[in-house]
């Protein structure tokens, strides 16, 4: 599976490049066990040691430059079909391939906005410069962050598939959650049980376990991106949980939410169910918004100021990103037009993009409701992968 979909990605990556008019894609690395580049798992498949140099061409072609001790075993892996070594410095057949080739523009790994597309290090990028130097290779050298943001982004049916198969996962464990939970537990133990599961399955958190999965319960919790804590899950509480699991290399990302019901109550108080509806009505107008083309800030816009509109603060995020390889999975996201955004709020969203919708907003007294499910682009839309969740969850 693994060697199909790096092939897949390989030959993806040759058609974008034509896309892009550019001639060839050069991944630049060393010790990739400490130092990855996030594209290695993409298209390469396995760890490089000294400088190595893996190469795509437009035209399908693939080569890669690596130590002479790593050639029998990039060999075996079989994911490029030209398997170079070099002894003393990888200078010599790097140049060699360039003088062959004589591409117009070379795509390197550096981008000021996408961490995806920002594998090449800065010390790397400086070995490049001085390898190229003497050469009118160095006035070509263009960032990748195009072609990586295309390449993570327009999904295969395989990669599809198992997506699907994640997130199927993800809302099982969540469904056994919901049975075990009750007042008195902590933060702590009901992610300890989700934990468990994970690992019972065989499957991975899709970020880090300290806070995959991160549970939060009632008000004045410690907030997003925070791990679970010894806080008490009380009646009158909301509760709402993100975590996700990784596949065969590629992740979920969702996001529930429960209220504790109150001795007595058989129902949520009005101002609870009053901000799941909002929240719930900022989705949907967020996921009919959603078409190719459209830029992702006009998406965020949606949700965000229909929640504002509706008497809430605004949330403190974007509204979703992409899922695929990673749960955060780089280029065009629905974000809102702020400067720690860059551009990647005004890129176009494109047909096979995995996106998760992710709105929050706070009840007095309460805590923090939200939702987090999954859309795939379609040419006429959006569509869901994931299963909505649609009414408030209830504990007694």
């Amino acid at each position: 599976m693994k060697l199909q979909l790096i092939k897949e990605k390989i030959d993806q990556a040759a058609g974008i490049l034509k896309e892009k008019e550019i001639d060839l894609w050069l991944i630049f690395v060393r010790e990739t066990s400490v130092t990855p580049d996030p594209v290695m798992n993409v298209v390469v498949g396995t760890n490089a040691t000294w400088q190595s140099a893996f190469l795509i061409n437009k035209n399908g072609d693939t080569t890669a430059i690596v130590g002479s001790l790593e050639v029998p075993h990039m060999t075996l892996v079989g994911t490029y079909k030209n398997v170079v070594g070099y002894l003393k410095s990888v200078r010599e057949p790097l140049l060699d391939y360039l003088i062959k080739h004589n591409p117009g523009k070379i795509a390197i790994n550096y981008s000021v906005d996408s961490p995806q597309a920002d594998g090449l290090t800065h010390g790397l990028y400086l070995t490049l410069l001085d390898i190229v130097k003497e050469t009118e290779f160095k006035a070509r050298l263009v960032s990748s962050e195009e072609i990586i943001a295309a390449l993570r982004g327009r999904k295969s049916e395989t990669e599809i598939s198992i997506m699907k198969q994640a997130v199927k996962e993800t809302l099982k464990i969540y469904d056994e959650v919901t049975a075990f939970m009750k007042p008195g537990q902590t933060e702590k133990q009901v992610a300890a049980f989700i934990s468990g599961k994970i690992k019972e399955r065989g499957f991975e958190p899709a970020w880090d376990e300290e806070h995959c999965p991160a549970v939060y319960s009632g008000p004045e919790t410690a907030g997003a991106h925070s791990g679970p804590t010894d806080r008490i899950i009380e009646k009158g509480h909301i509760v709402n949980m993100d975590f996700g699991v990784k596949i065969n290399g590629y992740c979920s990302d969702l996001q529930r939410t429960w209220y504790i019901l109150r001795d007595g109550e058989t129902s949520a108080p009005s101002d609870v169910q009053k901000g799941f509806d909002v929240l719930k009505e900022a989705i949907r107008l967020a996921k009919e918004k959603v078409k190719p083309g459209i830029k992702g800030w006009e998406v965020d816009n949606e949700a965000r100021s229909y929640i504002v509109a509706n008497g809430y603060a605004e949330y403190q995020h974007a509204l979703g990103h992409q899922v695929g390889k990673a749960a955060h999975d780089g280029g065009v996201g629905f974000y809102p037009q702020w400067e720690r955004y860059g551009k990647t709020p005004f890129q176009p969203i494109e047909i096979g993009q995995i996106f998760t919708i992710e709105p929050r907003l706070y009840v007095e007294g309460k805590g923090v409701v939200t939702i987090e499910d999954e859309i795939i682009v379609t040419p006429d839309g959006a569509e869901y992968i994931s299963f909505p969740q649609t009414e408030l969850l209830l504990i007694k």
